[in-house]
């Protein structure tokens, strides 16, 4: 569910006409729903009662000041992968110790931050970073706490690029070498190990991956404490799928038949449990506003052309993702549908966001939507074709506020530097 409707005839995010917010801001831009995003924590939030549970909104999903700022205030803590998102975290409010890092290439100066600021733990995902941690922290004279990430060899059946669970990921520590790592960080200086991580993908929609990562996992915890080792904290990871309106997609499970599935599975450990949703947090609580630019009737196909690019929403491009797209003016029920293509100016075949779709008649300089963009729009957004980031606005009952500005091309260029030899 999300709060963008039809009302009086054109589409709203809550009480906004996102028509009215082209005209002050321009196009392309997002948008995103307060009203939305507290629902979507909440129910997940809901779910997880009786549960010794922290919530850790994954930063990486939608990393906006005023996205994070706004969960904080709902209690949420952040999953970081970067000292970057580390510090969004810390400037939105989120408390350190409600802070989980992540990620397979952490920085020397990503770590020092990351001890620094006495976070929650460190997802530690190999022996040699491992090693580096201890030896940082006996350098500044600390203790790090840590989780060891493990990889339980469990295909979550998802697109290949967001996978993270199989043994030929680069993610985790191989499940047979778990239980020596574990030891060795029991022993290792500056190391207080409390327990394990697991992710397995993103955008899952069968609950059985899940099951059997955290069958696996519960059975890892087992032989530590069997071997004389301590487990308190497990982190369950996030990947929870949401519906982004395909066809033939398969329904998106509610979280509470997610833990349900962790109840069962990992609920008798007496452990802490670490959550990171994203994706179905912000997902849909967003949308990319985008206007035609042109309507061009080719020999076998019609081409919507909109002035939003694969730089602006990279996921069609990258993942094959399917968004469904609709028209701001709400559609007569009995106006005829056209199959059409709806793609962007970028110099690029692959810069399509939609083949053969149905939409009613529409003209240059209407405004279409694509819904379902809260998750990994604006943030894998580039400036490819020297085109500048676009605005995201968030809305909120009756108002809205813009939350990031249109970066403008003089700034682009600002950036590069000219060297000595090429200097007027």
């Amino acid at each position: 569910m999300d709060f963008f409707n039809y009302k009086n005839g054109h589409l709203h995010g809550e009480g906004v006409a996102l028509a009215d917010v082209a005209d002050d801001v321009g196009t392309p831009f997002y948008a995103y729903s307060t009203a939305t995003l507290t629902r979507h924590f909440e129910v997940f939030a809901d779910a997880l009662r009786g549960m010794n549970a922290l919530v850790c909104y994954a930063v990486k999903a939608n990393s906006n000041q005023a996205v994070i700022r706004t969960l904080a205030g709902l209690g949420a803590g952040a999953d970081v992968v970067s000292g970057g998102e580390l510090s969004r975290a810390l400037k939105a409010g989120i408390k350190p110790n409600k802070i989980v890092f992540s990620g397979v290439g952490k920085l020397d100066e990503e770590i020092e931050a990351a001890l620094k600021a006495g976070i929650k733990q460190i997802n530690v995902e190999s022996e040699p970073e491992l090693d580096r941690i201890s030896e940082i922290a006996g350098r500044l004279g600390v203790t790090a706490t840590v989780a060891l990430r493990v990889n339980p060899d469990v295909d979550a059946g998802t697109h290949e690029k967001i996978t993270t669970g199989r043994k030929e990921n680069k993610f985790g520590i191989e499940w047979e070498q778990a239980l020596d790592v574990y030891k060795k960080a029991n022993d290792l200086p500056g190391i207080n190990i409390q327990g394990l991580a697991v992710h397995i993908g993103s955008q899952l929609l069968n609950l059985e991956p899940y099951r059997e990562a955290y069958q696996r996992t519960a059975k890892m915890v087992e032989q530590l404490r069997s071997n004389g080792l301590t487990v308190n904290v497990l982190d369950v990871g996030g990947g929870l799928g949401i519906p982004y309106g395909e066809p033939d997609e398969t329904e998106s499970p509610h979280p509470e038949h997610y833990t349900e599935v962790v109840r069962n599975t990992v609920g008798h450990l007496g452990v802490e449990l670490v959550f990171e949703p994203g994706r179905m947090i912000a997902g849909n609580s967003g949308v990319l506003v985008t206007r035609v630019i042109f309507v061009k009737e080719g020999p076998t196909k019609t081409f919507l052309i909109v002035d939003a690019g694969m730089n602006d929403l990279v996921r069609p491009t990258l993942y094959n993702a399917f968004h469904k797209i609709v028209t701001e003016v709400q559609p007569d029920l009995s106006a005829e549908l056209i199959d059409v293509d709806i793609v962007g100016p970028i110099c690029e075949t692959g810069d399509t966001f939609a083949k053969n779709r149905k939409l009613p008649a529409v003209k240059a300089g209407d405004l279409l939507v694509i819904r379902t963009t809260g998750a990994y729009g604006a943030v894998q957004a580039s400036t490819y074709n020297t085109r500048p980031l676009i605005p995201e606005i968030m809305v909120n009952g009756g108002s809205y506020c813009v939350i990031r500005d249109r970066v403008s091309v003089e700034d682009i260029i600002a950036q590069d530097r000219l060297p000595a030899w090429l200097a007027d």
